[in-house]
């Protein structure tokens, strides 16, 4: 059993958005053929990454025809605001409606996203739409990349413990389209191109017990000198991806001893993991997930599925994958794990609700 002193936090609820736009993956490939014509040769020596990507389909903040234009910082980030907010309000909507609470008895407002600006942040825009109190807590991380739907939740988790039935909503968004750049022509941007998807998640989380499962506790592993594995690099006219073809070996070597070290600061044993929900960074990734946790080949079958229907849309994803697992039964015990900028490792401990 967990070491933990703390009162139980529940997961009350959990919900998903994404925006109207739908990219075939096939579509994608012919699109980007299009955009990054000037470099064939480079073009088809990654042309393979389309196939391989274990994406189908994805959702973007605009139609395709949108990404052929010259769009500066200002409007990448107007876009970025606009999808953002509308799909903020969807997902929190759904989120407090599924848990049974109202706006006005959230506490605390928790908020992840990296791939736009948002000054005021996302919840103090739609916090009139949405009806919280002016008293009402906010905490808007930025920086997580893809280990935020972890890390954002473990944080939501923390402050809803403060106090007996306080309330938390978290929302986190990221929309990777609008970074898609047709001026910069590189491996690293053409994988994101066939990976990157946008979407949104949210949760209700109160200290006490019920809803669909209680929050252990968190843990974050951050390896030195690893700044150029994984994030974004700001640039005009937007930000531009860093990806290291080492990811995945590096999460076949690394990713148990970090689990280990996870479960330990948990008060875990590996035996009480149920299963591990993972966010699906790619199709390799997954692969070197089950291979580095010693997993049968294909178990992680949710997060194929999640990948497979929407893309690596970063943080939001692995509570996509949560959200699939809920409606497929939820085990036991569940770490969610997350990788992101950092390079980082995040982890989460959900038991399953006694009532549940």
């Amino acid at each position: 059993m967990p070491n933990n002193s703390r009162p139980p936090v529940a997961l009350l609820s959990l919900a998903t958005a994404v925006p109207p736009h739908v990219l075939v993956q096939e579509e994608a490939k012919s699109f980007a053929r299009s955009l990054f014509g000037t470099r064939m040769r480079l073009f088809e020596q990654l042309e393979p990454v389309f196939d391989n990507a274990g994406v189908a389909t994805r959702r973007l903040s605009r139609p395709t025809d949108w990404y052929w234009g010259d769009h500066g910082w200002k409007e990448r980030n107007q876009v970025y605001l606009e999808t953002a907010e509308a799909l903020y309000v969807e997902a929190a909507r759904k989120a407090l409606d599924q848990a049974g609470v109202e706006a006005r008895d959230i506490d605390c407002l928790v908020t992840v996203s990296t791939t736009g600006i948002a000054t005021p942040s996302l919840e103090a825009r739609v916090a009139g739409r949405m009806g919280f109190r002016v008293d009402a807590e906010r905490v808007p991380l930025f920086g997580l990349g893809c280990a935020g739907g972890v890390s954002g939740l473990a944080t939501a988790a923390r402050l809803a413990a403060a106090g007996e039935g306080r309330t938390a909503l978290f929302v986190t968004i990221e929309l990777c389209s609008t970074t898609i750049r047709i001026d910069k022509v590189s491996k690293a941007n053409i994988v994101a191109t066939a990976l990157f998807g946008d979407g949104a998640a949210a949760a209700v989380l109160r200290s006490g017990d019920g809803g669909w499962a209680t929050v252990e506790g968190g843990c974050e592993i951050l390896w030195p000198d690893t700044l150029g594995i994984m994030g974004w690099d700001v640039e005009d006219p937007g930000l531009a991806v860093i990806f290291d073809r080492a990811i995945p070996p590096f999460v076949e070597q690394y990713m148990a001893t970090a689990v280990a070290h996870m479960l330990e600061a948990l008060g875990l044993e590996r035996r009480e993991i149920d299963r591990f929900t993972c966010h699906p960074g790619g199709a390799k990734v997954v692969a070197a997930l089950e291979s580095g946790l010693a997993l049968k080949e294909g178990e992680l079958d949710h997060e194929r599925a999640i990948l497979r229907d929407f893309g690596n849309m970063s943080a939001p994803t692995v509570l996509f994958v949560l959200e699939r697992l809920l409606q497929a039964g939820m085990p036991e015990r569940t770490l969610l794990l997350a990788l992101g900028p950092g390079f980082t490792a995040a982890g989460l401990s959900l038991a399953r609700a006694r009532n549940a």
